[in-house]
């Protein structure tokens, strides 16, 4: 069983949110230990520790020892809580790791060859990653530190998916039991819009110029029309009036 970190815990008697607030001020971390059908253990771990360990991958994705009293327990994390602006930790989930049971725990994909592969070097093409970690089960001697995907034989629109990582022996993906999810790809860069430039904006001013001056002398005989009508009107309105006139004559 490969064992990355170590580190003590000391079981904790108080709960609830006050008690776990006077523990962050003091400097330390609740915590909590379940699984392997035992009963679920309040501890309280060092915040200053924690901080010097979870900015390592390996962290999330190995077996960690905890020093409780004078027994040790095999443990992985399966969650650690931050706080939302300071650079704390408010809490650990950890689950006890027995010998012959399969832990279910996410490990980091590692990307190689890359800038060797035709896609990249001769082809010019730009890597995109779908997926950065995986979920796996194992048996805790199985248990790799992380899962290597070779990408120098990949070429422009070529694409390695969740089938495409090798696995050690006795590693499983439970994901692809029901989809194989794209891990990397290689494509063609984006088309950037031009920027415009000094001559394009100069020709562009004269065209804008003339639109301008269309639409004036397209609205001077539209604004002189109105009167027009109205004259119009008048003369037939008065010859109206003289038919009418003329007829009561006869």
């Amino acid at each position: 069983m490969r064992i990355a970190f170590t580190f003590g815990a000391d079981p904790r008697a108080t709960h609830g949110k006050g008690a776990s607030r006077r523990l962050r001020h003091s400097g330390k971390v609740p915590a909590i230990l379940y699984g392997a059908s035992q009963e679920a253990q309040a501890l309280v771990l060092d915040q200053q520790n924690l901080l010097t360990m979870i900015g390592d991958e390996r962290f999330y994705s190995s077996i960690v020892q905890l020093k409780i009293g004078e027994r040790t327990q095999p443990a992985i994390v399966k969650d650690v809580q931050m706080h939302p602006a300071k650079n704390l930790v408010v809490h650990v989930d950890l689950l006890r790791v027995q010998e012959n049971e399969r832990i279910r725990i996410r490990l980091p994909i590692h990307f190689k060859g890359a800038s060797v592969s035709p896609g990249v070097k001769t082809q010019g093409g730009v890597v995109s990653h779908r997926l950065t970690d995986v979920e796996v089960t194992c048996l805790p001697k199985d248990l790799p530190e992380f899962l290597l995907l070779d990408m120098s034989e990949m070429n422009l629109n070529d694409t390695k998916f969740l089938a495409d990582v090798p696995l050690p022996a006795g590693v499983v993906i439970p994901e692809l039991a029901h989809r194989n999810a794209a891990v990397v790809s290689i494509h063609a860069p984006r088309a950037e819009e031009p920027e415009p430039t000094v001559e394009t904006a100069a020709a562009a001013a004269p065209a804008e110029g003339a639109a301008a001056a269309a639409g004036a002398a397209g609205a001077a005989p539209a604004a002189g029309a109105a009167p027009a009508a109205e004259a119009k009107k008048g003369e037939e309105k008065k010859d109206a009036a003289g038919a009418r006139k003329e007829g009561g004559k006869k």
